[in-house]
């Protein structure tokens, strides 16, 4: 059975808000929205269509298919450049001391403060496998399909990308963090709230958040215990990140004080280490098993499948090269399981 990463399409809304559903809350990039989901798709048809090679802000969607059964299993997003139609804000998380001769004691306070410092920056988010997939290496096709996706496309690419994590949600679809900070300047629980976000937009923050600092020791406990860490389903995707290069900066979400994650583009494993190379042969004689992509844009499929380097070319799986629609002398990006 082979599952392909591709382009988003008008018949997949309905896939799309099914496994919205599923997500739990918490989940902006993905909201059980049919409307906020055709705009997602409406925007991401435009970035596939356009052909010049400049940065804009655009959406990418992408769609993980059974490419036997037809099935849609899972999705993925890339955002070009973050904060360009409205701020993109974070909480950077920083340590003032202070020192009193007069008690002879140093003071270390934890601080939360608004910032857009990472405008500009690409996004890759909106991942979602469904939960009957989450064996055999799927989330990694996805997670990483989207960097051989920038990796072919590198001019529609700034030089540096994030990647935010969700934030810890307790069992009745709260938000601790939301609870001790933000909720008690806007009257709304975290699900209206993040349900109001996905949908509209985030400019209430900047209409309503004060801006000055705040210092952490003024939080509940229980909002402080969450301020960094990730949902504990996010946990394998944290790590999935640190090993292509992303590390955590002290930059969290300002709704679920999830962990962001940032890396340079060039930098991000999958991206520096992917290599293209012409198909010669195709064949069922073994190899090794790697990420394989071909196409652009619209065109632009990705799976896991066994690949067999011979110089600068490869050798592919017949399974793979079926997935792919590709045969010898066409082209092909590739790069190994980490």
């Amino acid at each position: 059975m082979t599952f392909v990463v591709r382009a988003a399409r008008d018949e997949d809304l309905a896939h799309l808000y099914e496994m919205a559903k599923l997500t739990g809350g918490g989940f902006t990039n993905l909201p059980p929205d049919r409307r906020a989901l055709t705009a997602k798709l409406d925007r991401s048809h435009a970035a596939f269509a356009r052909t010049d090679g400049a940065i804009e802000d655009e959406l990418f969607v992408l769609i993980l298919e059974n490419s036997e059964t037809g099935e849609v299993r899972g999705t993925c997003q890339i955002f070009t450049q973050v904060g360009q139609r409205h701020p993109f804000y974070s909480y950077r998380l920083s340590t003032l001391t202070q020192s009193s001769k007069e008690l002879n004691r140093t003071f270390r306070a934890e601080m939360l403060a608004l910032t857009t410092d990472l405008e500009g920056c690409a996004e890759v988010g909106g991942l979602f496998l469904h939960p009957g997939e989450r064996a055999g290496g799927l989330g990694l096709l996805l997670a990483r399909s989207r960097y051989l996706f920038i990796r072919r496309h590198r001019t529609r690419f700034p030089d540096r990308i994030l990647a935010e994590l969700r934030g810890v949600i307790d069992e009745a679809g709260g938000s601790p963090f939301w609870d001790g900070l933000a909720g008690r300047f806007f009257g709304m629980n975290f699900q209206d709230a993040d349900q109001f976000n996905a949908v509209n937009g985030h400019q209430f923050i900047a209409d309503l958040m004060p801006k000055h600092p705040i210092y952490t020791a003024m939080l509940t406990e229980s909002a402080r215990a969450v301020i960094g860490m990730p949902h504990p389903s996010g946990r394998a995707a944290m790590r999935m990140l640190e090993n292509e290069g992303f590390a955590f900066e002290n930059y969290v979400d300002i709704f679920d004080g999830g962990p962001t994650m940032t890396a340079r583009v060039d930098k991000v494993r999958s991206i520096a280490n992917a290599r293209e190379g012409a198909v010669i042969a195709v064949d069922g004689d073994g190899g090794t098993e790697a990420l394989v992509a071909t196409g652009e844009l619209a065109d632009f499929r990705c799976v896991l499948g066994t690949v067999r380097e011979v110089g600068d070319d490869v050798v592919l799986g017949p399974a793979c090269a079926r997935a792919l629609r590709v045969g010898e002398d066409d082209r092909v990006l590739h790069v190994g399981r980490l």
